[in-house]
């Protein structure tokens, strides 16, 4: 009978404790921060780096991109892009991972192979292999090319800090941000949508559970808003058209930067019977880069709403994170005004890419917004976005009927 009792003890035990971790595991997964002073030591380490490194001996100095993605705890991922940083400079195929810690200040990462160690120290990271000093890469921020773009003439505001008259459930922070969860009060058919967001920092979350959001499309279309940055880019990532058709790069900046979708969308198209003739269209632009380029929506997304005729309003999921919104404006397609351009990437899409086999992201058809201009290629650029360094990037001018009325084209010096 007395050890019966040691062994339901024991047992009782042994699951409280596991009970109990779950529990701190769980916390500890939605722990958030929304501001940078307070998001502590690991995220000063987090973001990107640019560069350039030697990795083979044989290619001599190249260019090259890295993304510190910090994990809860002093724990770090790295990933290491040739060429450069995603959607400045990478051929979309040398990259390599990293892992490690932070140890008394500095972050040193390892590769798998534990042949090529990283050390990051005061914004710089000194790459070394074989026992050799390998390259040397800073610590930038990005911005959008779009960022802050002003609404044109004709332009329908649907948030600009002031009100939430254009919006239903919205809710304005102290601070003059959208809270997610709002949903637009009119319904639009082809539109061109301009937004700006902020994603939390939250470093033990994993998944779908890191700064969660998105933007529905006629409440039918989810493009995903997450905190995806240095992952894959999968279908249900940042710039994914959710769970359907994957990013042609992640163009996802870190959490707690601001950062731009510019959609243009075409509804689908339905006969007097009510029976779908054309497929809906959209080309997604994420801080700068065409991660959907005139892609065939054949179907509804996720959650969202059956295709019908009936429209419906475009909504910025609620799920549970503090995700912020700003600078939120749309123009239809019949009051866009006279044509204006940014310059925009659009990278080659790689073989991965196509989840459905109906994309023209495979290989896009020329479409009107898209006017090509010719490639630059300085010594050195204005910004990293700015400019194409290898043959695998495409310049273009963006078109979107004004959508970035009051920017100029920007060139490299």
């Amino acid at each position: 009978m007395l050890r019966s009792f040691h062994v339901l003890f024991s047992v009782s035990l042994v699951l409280a404790l596991a009970t109990a971790t779950d529990a701190h595991q769980i916390t500890k997964s939605k722990t958030t921060f929304t501001d940078a002073e307070e998001a502590g030591e690991d995220f000063t380490f987090q973001g990107e780096y640019a560069g350039t490194v030697e990795m083979d001996g044989r290619n001599g100095m190249q260019s090259a991109g890295l993304q510190v993605i910090a994990r809860g705890n002093g724990v770090f991922d790295g990933v290491l892009f040739l060429g450069g940083l995603p959607g400045a400079g990478w051929n979309k195929q040398a990259k390599h991972a990293f892992h490690g810690m932070n140890t008394g200040g500095i972050v040193q990462l390892k590769d798998e192979n534990q042949k090529v160690r990283i050390d990051i120290i005061g914004g710089v990271a000194i790459v070394t292999g074989s026992g050799r000093n390998a390259g040397q890469l800073r610590h930038i921020v990005r911005t959008s090319p779009t960022m802050g773009a002003k609404p044109p003439q004709g332009a329908v505001v649907i948030f600009d800090g002031t009100n939430t008259d254009e919006l239903k459930n919205g809710k304005i922070t102290k601070d003059g941000l959208l809270m997610e969860g709002a949903d637009f009060k009119r319904v639009f058919e082809d539109f061109n949508l301009h937004l700006e967001f902020n994603l939390p920092f939250m470093p033990y979350a994993q998944g779908q559970q890191r700064a969660n959001s998105g933007v529905y499309l006629q409440s039918r279309y989810e493009v995903q808003i997450l905190d995806s940055f240095g992952l894959e880019g999968i279908e249900n990532e940042a710039g994914a058209l959710y769970t359907y058709q994957r990013p042609l790069v992640n163009m996802c900046y870190p959490p707690l930067s601001w950062q731009t979708y510019d959609i243009q969308f075409t509804s689908a198209k339905f006969d007097k019977d009510g029976k779908k003739v054309k497929n809906a269209r959209l080309t997604v632009i994420h801080n700068g880069v065409a991660v959907q380029n005139d892609f065939e929506v054949k179907r509804k997304t996720g959650a969202g709403k059956q295709e019908s005729p009936q429209l419906f309003p475009i909504r910025l999921q609620n799920h549970g994170n503090p995700v912020r919104f700003r600078n939120i404006w749309l123009v239809t397609r019949r009051n866009a005004a006279a044509p204006s351009s940014s310059a925009v990437i659009v990278p080659e899409k790689s073989a991965a890419a196509d989840v459905e086999g109906s994309a023209t992201n495979d290989t896009p058809k020329p479409v009107e917004f898209f006017q090509p201009v010719a490639c630059c290629r300085p010594v050195k650029c204005c910004q990293p976005f700015d400019c194409c360094p290898t043959k695998k990037t495409r310049f273009l001018d963006l078109n979107l009927g004004s959508l970035f009325s009051g920017l100029t084209n920007r060139r490299c010096r």
